[in-house]
């Protein structure tokens, strides 16, 4: 697709795109769409949504507590329970800062192991990997990490953000609320964008609303959800333009990607008519 050419230009190996519409249907793509690529914090996006299946099957409840005294499964899902960014140590009493935490996301992947009796890594392949027929994705390291293990493949990204925009395995109800500002008006780092006053995140997921700068385009809405991983991986939905995009490189998040990634967003909604 001509829209998608300039990534060509990036200064990476390898690089893999693709744009979802909401029936699902991959309407633009570039590069090898099976090519497994490491996703870094993407994963963050399927282990928030392994949870909130979770809450769904009722094995776990967004209000009960877990994590640091005073906090809840909502609170660690939003970045919200003052854990460190990668440490146990905690640094902000609840619901007062947004501290961006792979910690938190381990310690909700212990929450739901402990309420389910099912290793993490094996509940989010049961609950929504093999559902989806993502069958080239998976947590690596020794634990299976639910914070920046992942590794998968844009076609697999594809039929995860397929399922964002039209859920059939978790509630719509749910994922409205998780796609919504969690504990407005926190103040908090985005990593690699420095502070944002303020940080709006969901339950898992990035919002947009007005960031500057921002990984996402100058033109996406700011209802725009996802995240992006430090391997150099991003995947947001549009719920405004109707669209998702995907975009995985083998190349570290860097000053190439603060440039490149909004251009290309930019471009994809530019041209999603002609996609």
């Amino acid at each position: 697709m001509d829209s998608l050419r300039g990534v060509q230009q990036w200064p990476v190996d390898a690089v893999a795109v693709a744009v979802i519409d909401t029936s699902g249907a991959v309407v633009g793509s570039h590069g090898p769409q099976d090519r497994p690529f490491r996703l870094a914090s993407v994963t963050k996006l399927l282990s928030a949504y392994a949870v909130l299946l979770a809450v769904q099957e009722g094995a776990l409840e967004l209000d009960e507590p877990a994590g640091p005294p005073g906090a809840t499964v909502r609170h660690l899902l939003a970045h919200a329970s003052g854990l460190a960014y990668d440490t146990p140590q905690v640094s902000a009493a609840p619901g007062t800062k947004r501290i961006y935490s792979n910690t938190g996301f381990e310690t909700l992947a212990d929450a739901v192991a402990s309420s389910s009796g099912i290793a993490f890594p094996d509940y989010l392949a049961d609950g929504l990997l093999r559902p989806l027929g993502m069958s080239e994705t998976r947590l690596t390291g020794s634990a299976g990490s639910a914070a920046a293990g992942g590794i998968s493949t844009c076609a697999d990204l594809a039929r995860f953000a397929a399922e964002l925009q039209a859920p059939k395995l978790l509630a719509p109800q749910i994922l409205a609320e998780a796609t919504r500002v969690a504990f407005p008006g926190l103040d908090g780092v985005v990593p690699g964008y420095g502070m944002q006053r303020p940080n709006d995140w969901g339950l898992g997921f990035e919002v947009r609303d007005h960031k500057n700068p921002h990984w996402t385009g100058s033109h996406n809405s700011p209802e725009t959800f996802g995240h992006f991983g430090q391997s150099g991986t991003f995947l947001w939905v549009d719920p405004v333009a109707r669209a998702a995009c995907i975009a995985l490189t083998n190349r570290d998040f860097g000053p190439w990607a603060r440039t490149a990634w909004p251009a290309l967003c930019n471009q994809v909604l530019a041209n999603l008519p002609h996609l």
